[in-house]
């Protein structure tokens, strides 16, 4: 017909319509995905920002901003014929993914280690963050031995900075050598994100023993735990108090501890050594003394010995006692009785900023805070405690950043004051310099620093490795007749003795 284009080749729009309908299609999907719920807890940090090492001012940004609004929950709903089929559902999924990495050469032991967070019920752990939160300005609530109740928790918040790191965005955290896995069966190790520490001070007696029980049966009826009876669980309780009444149903676990008492007042026999265990820091009572505050104080130190603390202690700690007989009217020593509140650790803080050594005896355990305090301080710790064990100590080398004297030696008269006079001032610089260096490793922060001790908890982890899969195997294959625990024992106390200065 006239006026009519003929269009003489009508399949030449295909093309255009394929793809548009292609573009169409994907952005479909691309909506359906969105709408699907993200069932892994985490939160976003800003890695750029500085870190932040205050626990209060750390958890009131994470509770004001990164508390998920949904949540998922682990826990176990099936028969006990079901558990069965589970575990060893899990057990064969685990066994698969590490035959796998061991053919493509990435063995366990290796970093970055895998940990699965379980995703417990709010009562232990978010419920226990907002208790702190809401009374933490109650200074009023004191232990039976005058300390406050909160202090106490700030300094064994290990449990907290450990799990808040591993919660965070993996895009966004810091730290390369451990990642969090959303499936069980990737995992090398899981991790408790109970808060052990912050039950035990702020509930009442009877409410905190029935937390302690129904935290117990929940972690053991996971079907990784039954699998491995524990060996590769991490249990944060820092605290020598905390968890006390059934944590020796749960003595297979990887203790995260402050120290490793060996007289028995706070682990029975067999509950805590170093080849299983880990030793973490306290969390610093004072603010870190930085490159600039060293070199100013340098000048200003100019008293010998320093201490500040509750002079009468329980069990190790009565050596605090004997020492105090021995120098509280010594030339160049200052020897306080420690009091409570900001005051109190003003100073705390001043008095090690002017002092080239700093006393670090036993308190109620072979540990005391006062280590690292004296640590990021600048201060040369002299400890006495016997039977002390240190953290990271198959990394981090203490000889090089403080004295270790017996107890036996302290206590002869004039002793403790002739062999500090005869430490040489070269030795005293060139022990200060390693301080400055070896305070990052003892400071806590969000996000989690390299080298920081978050981080070396994770290579000490690493070694572990290896021995944790060796004894859960183990356990898996023995019958009714086979030895039921290593005849090896590497438990020896550690006594520590004041050695040669070099």
């Amino acid at each position: 017909m006239a006026g009519v284009k003929h269009n003489p080749n009508p399949r030449s729009k295909s093309p255009i319509l394929l793809i548009l309908l292609s573009l169409f299609a994907l952005f479909f999907l691309f909506f359906l995905f969105s709408l699907i719920p993200n069932t892994r807890t985490e939160y976003s940090t800003n890695p750029t920002r500085s870190p932040q090492t205050s626990f209060v001012a750390s958890l009131e940004d994470f509770l004001a901003h990164r508390v998920p609004k949904t949540r998922s929950d682990d826990t176990v709903r099936t028969t006990d014929g079901d558990d069965v089929v589970g575990v060893r559902a899990l057990d064969d999924s685990m066994y698969k993914v590490e035959s796998e990495r061991l053919v493509h050469g990435d063995p366990i032991g290796t970093t970055p280690i895998r940990v699965y967070v379980y995703e417990m019920p709010s009562k232990f752990t978010y419920d226990l963050l907002w208790l702190f939160r809401n009374t933490y300005r109650d200074t009023s609530n004191l232990t039976s031995n005058g300390s406050p109740v909160h202090r106490l928790i700030e300094q064994h918040s290990v449990d907290y900075w450990l799990w808040a790191d591993l919660m965070a965005a993996e895009s966004e955290r810091v730290l390369k050598n451990v990642v969090r896995v959303d499936r069980q069966e990737e995992a090398d190790l899981f991790y408790i994100p109970f808060f052990t520490t912050i039950s035990f001070f702020l509930l009442e007696k009877q409410q905190c023993k029935a937390l302690y029980r129904e935290a117990l049966k929940w972690v053991t009826d996971q079907p990784a735990w039954k699998r491995s009876g524990g060996r590769d669980h991490i249990l944060p309780v820092h605290h020598p108090w905390s968890f006390k009444s059934v944590r020796k149903f749960m003595k297979n676990a990887i203790w995260l501890l402050p120290d490793m008492d060996s007289t028995g007042n706070w682990y029975k026999p067999g509950q805590v050594f170093l080849e299983k265990d880990l030793i973490l820091p306290y969390v610093p009572n004072v603010e870190l003394c930085d490159a600039k505050c060293l070199s100013e104080s340098e000048s200003k130190r100019s008293t010998l010995l320093f201490f500040r603390g509750r002079l009468k202690r329980n069990a190790g700690g009565k050596i605090r006692g004997k020492l105090v007989a021995g120098l509280s009217a010594a030339e160049d020593v200052v020897i306080e009785e420690g009091t409570a509140g900001e005051g109190g650790k003003a100073a705390a803080q001043n008095g090690m900023r002017k002092s080239i050594f700093c006393l670090s005896p036993a308190g109620d355990t072979p540990s005391s805070a006062r280590l690292f305090d004296a640590i990021v301080s600048g201060c040369i710790p002299v400890i006495v405690s016997d039977e002390l064990e240190l953290p990271f100590e198959g990394i981090l080398d203490y000889r090089k950043i403080a004295l270790f004297v017996s107890s036996s030696d302290t206590v002869q008269p004039g002793w403790l004051l002739t062999y500090l006079k005869s430490v040489s001032p070269a030795h005293i610089r060139e022990m200060q310099r390693n301080l400055a260096k070896y305070s990052r490793h003892f400071l806590y922060s969000s996000p989690a620093q390299p080298l920081g001790p978050e981080d070396l908890v994770w290579r000490m982890m690493a070694g572990k490795l290896v021995n944790i899969k060796l004894h859960t195997r183990r356990s898996q294959r023995v019958v009714k007749e086979s030895r039921s625990l290593c005849t090896c024992d590497c438990r020896r106390a550690n006594f520590t003795s004041s050695g040669l200065l070099s």
